[in-house]
């Protein structure tokens, strides 16, 4: 634990004096904005899981059509992650908003080997048992303004997973799933990348049919509700979320939902997963300075659909403190380190963005 308290300091400081430097560096006259502002962040993290984690996240915000005053920025970058347990990730990510905002569109594209773990208890001796997952993961989607705050879209997502697990405990598999998802959108956000005040409102319904190429029929529903409170004369906000993942049918090992990242921060050892879950968090936003905050944040869960049937339908809490920092100079959009404690486990996440 001291090693990770040590990293935690370490990985605050040493974000603190590359942002500071970047931005130290600029001329004090004011200039005309950028078309496109680029930054590259370093990141340093660590969970009980992949160990310690290291890598570059190079990335930019710009406009679509300098004449569209109304759309927000849109963001394109990429990951590069290694971790000591030999895991290796590399993704794209792009948001792009066009149209006045009638028009969003995103694009992600992921590939990497996992080297993680599961918790197995119907055995003699019930452990952590080691696997791993060569992936790759490619995800288009867009939305379309139905009406004032209300979008409606489609997305598709291709997976290719081979996965090994340890001591043959269970079998090697390699499989592939053509994902469908419709969703509606009701978004009352002041901005997109961090709300102060207004609602977001997210229904999707995501489907495997066989006729599009999967081996077994299945289907996930996702219900999620933040909210958002302006605080302390607006420089603060108070941000709550409700969220709920329901997986239907025959939900495959790595189709399952893991506590822990977003979805309650405290857990990284991988231990709670199953076909299901939900939670409810708040969080409180505390901005000083011009580039720098502190959150704080709390939350409760439950999962359903575990192999371990008596992880099903008990509480899972997590609360925890983060430091940010605002990456780019005309939007505010933040990049920090979170760190949390959960029932018998705890996580340092590098966060891009918001959790929530």
């Amino acid at each position: 634990m001291k090693q990770m308290l040590w990293l935690l300091c370490f990985t605050f400081c040493y974000t603190c004096v590359f942002c500071q430097t970047r931005t130290d560096s600029l001329p004090n006259p004011k200039k005309e904005e950028k078309k496109v502002e680029l930054r590259v962040m370093p990141y340093l993290s660590y969970n009980r899981n992949l160990k310690a984690m290291v890598g570059a996240i190079p990335m930019m915000m710009y406009k679509l059509n300098g004449k569209d005053t109304v759309s927000p920025k849109s963001l394109s970058g990429m990951t590069g992650i290694y971790t000591t347990n030999n895991s290796y990730f590399v993704s794209l990510f792009n948001k792009w908003y066009f149209a006045e905002d009638r028009w969003r569109l995103k694009l992600f594209a992921l590939t990497g080997n996992k080297n993680s773990q599961f918790f197995v208890d119907d055995i003699d001796v019930p452990d952590f048992y080691n696997y791993g997952t060569k992936t790759t993961v490619i995800s288009v989607g867009v939305q379309r303004k139905i009406i004032k705050a209300l979008y409606g879209g489609l997305s598709y997502t291709y997976a290719h997973y081979n996965t090994v697990y340890q001591d043959s405990i269970a079998p090697a598999s390699t499989s592939h799933t053509n994902g469908l998802v419709l969703n509606l959108l009701y978004d009352t956000r002041n901005t997109v990348y961090y709300p102060t005040k207004g609602d977001k409102i997210n229904v999707g319904w995501t489907t495997y049919p066989t006729w599009f190429g999967n081996a077994v029929e299945a289907n996930k529903v996702s219900l999620e509700y933040d909210k958002y409170f302006p605080a302390r004369a607006n420089h603060d906000v108070f941000a709550a979320r409700l969220l709920g993942k329901f997986g239907l049918g025959n939900i495959s090992f790595e189709q399952q939902v893991t506590l822990g990242n977003n979805d309650i921060r405290g857990y990284s050892e991988g231990k709670y997963r199953g076909d299901g879950l939900m939670d409810i968090q708040g969080e409180y936003r505390f901005n000083f300075g011009k580039k720098m905050g502190l959150v704080g944040f709390a939350g409760l869960a439950t999962i359903y659909g575990s192999d371990t049937p008596s992880f099903n339908w008990k509480l899972y809490p997590g609360v925890g403190v983060g430091y940010r920092y605002n990456a780019f100079k005309s939007s505010k959009f933040n990049v920090g380190l979170d760190g949390a404690v959960g029932k018998g486990d705890y996580g340092i996440y590098f966060r891009i963005g918001e959790a929530f």
